[in-house]
């Protein structure tokens, strides 16, 4: 079998010329995967599970090269925990691409379709948008969430990960060029950029002459300003998770103590991650107190403001900066406002867009939050860690997009799509 190998800097072209290459062969690969039958897209997505299974030891190998680098960067512990890979997370990559292969083909899907009075029939269909770039960073199981919906969707990727992942990134790409091979579909539908200098993003920014329909950016907020800043194709943004959840004072305080400390510390380096709680300031007595307890007790630091402090001695000060901050740690701000629309109003000033929950038993309140805050996703009586395309039966998700064109909240394969118009007649002729 013809695999992919690993470029080594002394037989790399120069990087534009490797760039040109790669657009290349993902766009020819992109006119075939475009035309492909769903059944081959299904089984080159369960034959890369199958090799990501049979090679973990090689992908945890190449992952600890990764992780000594980070450490020895002096990386900090939620950084190490994004990057690392274990069995049980090869595992979970492995089922997210079967995931992905049970999902319906959005290809060729009939999205409306009607009949003018002059007897035109015409449909709406959706359609892959060709080749996507993904741009992403310590994430290496991006690689292959990324690769699967773009192959689902019958588009080719060039995956371009962070130069921390890149052993781990590597190994995965690998696996799913062999479920291509099996499957008889091109290698090239899912490429890994070769080289980790930072020239290479910039040329995937501006298209690779026209290789690239749409660019994907998934990391911090310098990547994606720079992408923002220099992108001359179009972009789905996945900016920074600055999520909250606010505490009415009708919230159960059950609910909320297992809620508040699972939307935190559950896994603090997702970007569905609480950063800030806001609690109502007619909350019970206690409510505050107790719900800051349980942050500090599961190994929280807390930085509030004055009525947090007061609350609990433990409690340090908040500065205006760590309203709009997006720790990725086992850090939390909590500030206290006057109900559901000061809530709105604190998110609206500080927040992303990206995710918000309110737990509330009030319903009138509820539903309030749910109508008038305008983020990507909004939640009522749930974790904002729901905030994955897994979660949402999308199988998996390449990002979550905070803009309003095209894609809003989880990218799945569905928004990986655009859609052409099809339209019959008998031999109408439009009169003059």
């Amino acid at each position: 079998m013809n695999m992919p190998i690993e470029m080594k800097p002394e037989t790399l072209k120069t990087v534009a010329a490797t760039m040109r290459a790669l657009g290349a062969e993902a766009r020819s690969a992109a006119r075939l995967l475009a035309l492909a039958p769903t059944e081959a897209k299904n089984a080159a997505l369960v034959a890369a599970a199958r090799e990501l299974r049979a090679n973990t030891a090689a992908i945890v190998a190449a992952n600890a090269l990764d992780l000594a680098a980070a450490a020895e960067a002096r990386r900090p512990a939620a950084y190490l925990d994004r990057l690392m890979l274990d069995p049980k997370r090869i595992e979970g990559m492995a089922k997210g691409l079967e995931e992905v292969a049970r999902l319906p083909d959005p290809v060729g899907a009939v999205i409306a379709q009607w009949t003018r009075p002059n007897g035109l029939k015409i449909e709406r269909v959706r359609v892959p948008l060709g080749v996507v770039g993904i741009i992403y960073e310590s994430r290496p199981n991006v690689t292959a969430d990324a690769g699967a919906l773009c192959l689902k969707a019958g588009n080719a990727a060039i995956l371009r990960g962070g130069s921390d992942s890149h052993h781990s990134s590597r190994a995965i790409q690998l696996c799913l060029a062999r479920g291509l091979s099996e499957a008889k579909l091109p290698e090239t539908a899912i490429q890994l950029v070769p080289t980790t200098d930072r020239e290479a993003v910039g040329l995937m920014l501006k298209g690779l002459d026209g290789a690239i329909d749409v660019i994907v950016p998934r990391g911090g907020k310098s990547l994606v300003g720079r992408v923002q800043e220099e992108a001359r194709v179009p972009m789905f943004a996945h900016l920074e998770g600055i999520c909250h959840t606010y505490v009415d004072r009708s919230a159960d305080l059950a609910m909320a103590q297992a809620l508040v400390v699972n939307a935190k510390m559950r896994r603090t380096g997702v970007c569905g991650a609480t950063e800030t709680l806001l609690v109502d300031t007619q909350a019970p007595a206690g409510m505050l107190k107790t719900l800051i307890a349980q942050l500090i007790e599961a190994g929280c630091e807390v930085r509030g403001d004055a009525a947090a402090q007061a609350a609990d001695t433990r409690v340090k000060p908040a500065t205006e900066q760590d309203w709009s901050t997006e720790y990725l740690d086992a850090i939390i701000s909590v500030k206290t406002v006057d109900g559901v629309d000061g809530a709105m109003a604190h998110i609206r000033t500080y927040g992303s867009q990206h995710t918000d929950s309110i737990l509330a038993q009030d319903q009138a309140a509820a539903d309030r939050f749910l109508a008038r805050l305008d983020s990507a996703i909004v939640l009522h009586n749930a974790s904002t860690q729901f905030a994955d395309g897994g979660e949402f039966g999308m199988g998996a998700e390449i990002g979550i997009a905070t803009g309003r064109l095209h894609a809003r909240g989880p990218v799945g394969v569905e928004q990986l799509t655009t859609f052409k118009y099809i339209v019959r007649g008998t031999g109408q002729a439009r009169p003059g």
